[in-house]
């Protein structure tokens, strides 16, 4: 297998659809996503998997179903299994994702922004 570097600049200005994950990288059983953001996501909980949600540029709402918290450029949060979260962006939102590869974008909930196979850029 060949290392190489990954440009997130690149990968980012590569695709323009909104709450579409793309595979950039992989590691430990996990894929290292990056994914544009607009307006509402759905309130989804994921039954096995935790999630991490680092802001590359933005401001993501995370609103879960106690609070609400602010995420911004150069931070992350990570949301536990079995934990409604709903993000909403403010803006267009660029975001890195950090999740095993058995997590299904919307968890719990199918609809509209449920992506069942992602793309490898």
């Amino acid at each position: 297998m060949e290392i190489e570097k990954v440009n997130l600049n690149d990968k980012f200005n590569s695709f323009n659809d909104f709450w579409n994950p793309k595979i950039v990288g992989e590691l430990n059983n996990q894929f290292v996503k990056v994914a544009k953001f607009k307006d509402e996501f759905v309130m989804h909980q994921h039954e096995n998997e935790d999630e991490m949600f680092f802001v590359i540029q933005g401001k993501l709402l995370m609103k879960l179903d106690d609070k609400t918290i602010e995420i911004n450029s150069g931070e992350f949060v990570i949301i536990p299994r079995k934990t409604n979260h709903k993000p909403i962006a403010i803006g267009e939102v660029k975001v890195l994702l950090f999740e095993p590869k058995s997590t299904l974008n919307t968890g719990n909930t199918q609809n509209k922004f449920t992506v069942k196979k992602l793309d490898e850029i």
